[in-house]
């Protein structure tokens, strides 16, 4: 018996919107024991379809046609108190921000402990906690006992994401809702969650509905694909039939977009430092309560690295790596316990209050959770104007400057009067780079600036960036757990593990010679290496050299 079957469905969006239905007519089936992914670009319509199975449309937004059956009973007609039984039991979703999605002021294992007491109410207190720590466990979670005491924003972005995985996966659902849930861990969390998902999804025949921009992922662990395009199905099929032979020119636009298979960067003869970071230290010391003991952790070790004019330097590693720590030290935002920051030979712990200011006008910072970084009361034209009118420029120029920026970055001079709160992830990191290039930087920080975004509108952004390098000779220091993306934009690779640097190269000789175990650990847990290793088109076949090849 089928699972889930859509058909015909119609979203209807409110006056004023950007298109009429965010999706029309869309109509796919999942079988048990079948992964299905929702492929498409940012604002193509997938989370749309994934809130409409949960009865969790925005207001002003509804089902205006066709039907979403699950195991035969219509979720559109479906009452209440219906809906409030599948939600977590029947159907359980993996939503994409797990910072907004968990509650702040309360510990992430009360939350996963709740969610399995809603369902299951007769279960002794003890049994649930032995199952939050289990369940921990699977996800990648490490040293589960702690972690289920920690607030969400004591972790980090690929840890919160795994608690909203095991929290998912803590009822057995018959259907796993999966939106974006890789989009934020690095590639070894990566695999081990792809991997789990598969194997659970073996083990209890679960149909899982997986919303993806990553090919890669795709390639990996979907049965059939649905390639959707502004709100409509252009293609859909077997997965080996729909990758490997797409029909639609759209499908193959998104294949094409998959970074990592460009020549790699040279670097000039005599490059000029721009950045230097010299014997780098930062220990983090807090407290579990009155009587534990104080627990330190190491995110810099004696971390020497060197960033030249006009040069990417990607810094790559597993969550919690030291990796952000490393991008806020340079500014700042965190005092080092130790070492030298050396910009253009002056060191940035030295500066006072007014150099540091000036600083940070030229040396300027994407962060990893746009939603948390833009203010909601605000339109995103407002974030952006503010910074350089609190430079002196007037606000007629800067509001030209920041439409001009929402433009060049995709989303059009028309955002600018826009809320945060409607874009997509992928449309609000894009916000986040254009508010960060409206000041002119020469130094920009990019702190997985692109991991939120599809491959199409990636592929778009490191074009900007690479000709802004060439514009107006832009440095950068890219952070990413993507190492297609880091093989595609950088000229150096610094390797992290643990507040450690395990390796850095020029990056031709990193991908080609690694020479630290963890480095070639890395590079096997690319997702789609089998699938991209492959493929005999042009356009793929460099896909990062012999790494996976």
């Amino acid at each position: 018996m089928t699972l889930l079957t859509v058909d015909s469905l119609s979203i209807a969006l409110p006056k004023g919107a950007d298109r009429a239905r965010a999706v029309s007519k869309v109509s796919f089936n999942i079988e048990p024991d079948q992964i299905v992914c929702l492929v498409g670009e940012s604002g193509s319509g997938k989370s749309m379809i994934a809130h409409a199975l949960l009865g969790l449309l925005p207001p002003m937004v509804h089902a205006d046609g066709g039907r979403i059956l699950f195991e035969d009973a219509d979720l559109l007609t479906a009452g209440a108190e219906r809906m409030r039984s599948l939600r977590g039991a029947g159907i359980s979703m993996i939503f994409q921000e797990p910072l907004t999605a968990l509650n702040p002021l309360k510990k992430v294992g009360a939350q996963v402990a709740e969610a399995i007491r809603v369902h299951t109410l007769r279960l002794p207190k003890a049994e649930i906690s032995t199952r939050v720590q289990e369940l921990f466990e699977q996800v990648g979670l490490p040293d589960p006992a702690r972690l289920a005491g920690a607030f969400p924003f004591q972790l980090s972005g690929g840890q919160r994401q795994r608690v909203m995985i095991a929290m998912a996966l803590s009822n057995n659902p018959r259907l796993l809702i999966a939106d974006e849930p890789t989009t934020a861990l690095d590639v070894t969390t990566q695999r081990q969650i792809l991997d789990l998902i598969r194997r659970l999804q073996r083990e209890r025949g679960m149909g899982v509905l997986f919303i993806t921009h990553d090919i890669g992922v795709v390639a990996d662990i979907a049965d059939r694909v649905v390639v959707l395009r502004q709100g409509e199905v252009v293609e859909q099929g077997a997965a080996a039939e729909v990758l490997h032979s797409p029909r639609c020119d759209y499908t193959r636009m998104l294949l094409e977009a998959v970074p990592g298979k460009g020549a790699f960067r040279h670097r000039p003869d005599a490059p000029e430092p721009l950045l230097e970071i010299k014997a780098l230290e930062k220990t983090f010391v807090t407290r579990q309560g009155m009587f534990s003991p104080p627990r330190r952790v190491v995110a810099a070790e004696n971390v020497c690295c060197r960033l030249d004019r006009g040069d990417t330097l990607a810094v790559v590693g597993e969550s919690g790596s030291g990796k952000s720590t490393l991008a806020r030290m340079i500014l700042r935002l965190i005092e080092p316990d130790g070492g030298a920051i050396l910009y253009c030979g002056r060191n940035v712990r030295n500066m006072n209050r007014h150099a540091l200011r000036n600083f940070r006008r030229r040396a300027q910072i994407v962060f990893q959770d746009p939603y948390a970084s833009l203010d909601p009361r605000l339109p995103v034209g407002e974030s952006i104007v503010r910074g350089p009118m609190a430079f002196g420029t007037s606000r007629h120029e800067a509001t030209a400057e920041a439409r001009r920026w929402l433009d060049r970055v995709g989303l059009g001079p028309q955002a600018f009067g826009r809320f945060p709160h409607e874009f997509s992830g992928g449309q609000r990191q894009r916000v986040c780079i254009a508010r960060a290039l409206a000041l002119k930087p020469e130094f920009l920080i990019a702190d997985e600036a692109v991991s939120a975004l599809d491959v199409s509108v990636q592929a778009q952004v490191l074009d900007l960036l690479s000709e802004l390098k060439a514009e107006i000779g832009l440095s950068m220091l890219f952070i990413t757990h993507d190492l297609r993306v880091a093989r595609e934009i950088a000229d150096r690779v610094v390797v992290m593990s643990r507040g450690r640097i395990v390796e850095q190269n020029e990056t031709q000789a990193l991908f080609e010679r690694p020479q630290d175990p963890y480095t070639r650990r890395l590079l096997d847990a690319v997702p789609g290496r089998e699938f991209f290793a492959g493929r005999s088109a042009p356009d793929q076949s460099q896909f990062l050299n012999g790494a996976i090849a």
